[in-house]
């Protein structure tokens, strides 16, 4: 049984990340997750409380989330009535990276879904702050949703590497079913400076076919040093409808979400993009 977290700010940005995800796992038995987490608007209400008016404030925002919660169950079951998708719903006193990190390790979660951004929805960030959290913070995959996109299932799968990270076969497992669910093709697109594989590329490589194999896969190589335009240029050349990349320790990902240059490298996220994590977080 697949195990799906969708935290959500109740926003248009969370309903689409919510309508792609469900479609995305439309043919697999799953438990999702739906959560919502309220400390920061307690913590951050105006003026200073008494202890009781703080508690009594906190119930309010609790009831509020949990009716809230409802009306989305009842909103998805309207649009998505899955016998093959159990719906919980969860409301916690956390800070969202916390909470999602508790439940993804409490529930063994699969895949977190998300929008890329939320309730501000600042179109000059390619991912808002929540969700680069969660990205940086959860050891966990996440896949993350434009609201501008709109195209339900995957058909062309892009996945860049250089071969030199180790990969997790359950994770390597989750995009190689999502795939074959929607008969969609997968990439390795290989940029590389050296022509010539070395044994640690060429055992990664080994091993990530070994998973795929019964996969439509490609496998292209490109020289060059410049890997986000070929990336970029790939993906507008050839129709790409999702993106896969591993965020690992000194890896191309962690060099983007570490030091907040997401929008200065020039990477385009207008499509679903799958973060696999090889990443001890802290």
């Amino acid at each position: 049984m697949r195990k799906i977290l969708i935290p959500t700010d109740f926003s248009e940005n969370a309903l689409n990340a919510i309508k792609y995800g469900l479609e995305l796992f439309k043919y697999e038995h799953c438990e999702i997750y739906i959560l919502h987490t309220y400390a920061d608007e307690v913590y951050n209400t105006k003026g200073l409380l008494a202890r009781t008016e703080f508690d009594v404030l906190k119930q309010q925002v609790l009831r509020n989330s949990e009716e809230e919660l409802e009306k989305l169950k009842q909103e998805i079951l309207s649009f998505s009535p899955n016998p093959n998708h159990e719906l919980i719903t969860c409301s916690e006193f956390e800070t969202l990276v916390d909470a999602v990190n508790d439940l993804a390790d409490k529930e063994n979660i699969d895949v977190i879904v998300m929008g890329t951004r939320g309730r501000t929805n600042d179109k000059k960030l390619s991912f808002g702050s929540n969700t680069l959290s969660v990205v940086k913070y959860v050891k966990c995959p996440v896949l993350a949703i434009p609201n501008s996109f709109r195209k339900r299932t995957p058909t062309k799968i892009l996945f860049p590497t250089d071969y030199l990270l180790p990969y997790k076969r359950r994770e390597i497992k989750l995009l190689s079913t999502l795939a074959a669910s929607f008969v969609a093709s997968i990439t390795f697109l290989h940029v590389y400076k050296f022509e010539q594989l070395s044994y640690r590329q060429l055992d990664n490589k080994a091993f990530l076919e070994s998973c795929i194999e019964n996969n439509i896969t490609e496998c292209i190589t490109v020289t060059g040093e410049d890997l986000t335009s070929t990336i970029n240029n790939y993906i507008k050349a050839n129709d790409i409808d999702m993106l896969v990349m591993v965020n690992a320790r000194h890896s191309y990902l962690e060099s983007i979400l570490y030091n907040s240059t997401i929008e200065k490298i020039g990477l385009k996220l207008e499509l679903p993009f799958l973060i696999l994590q090889n990443l001890q977080r802290y």
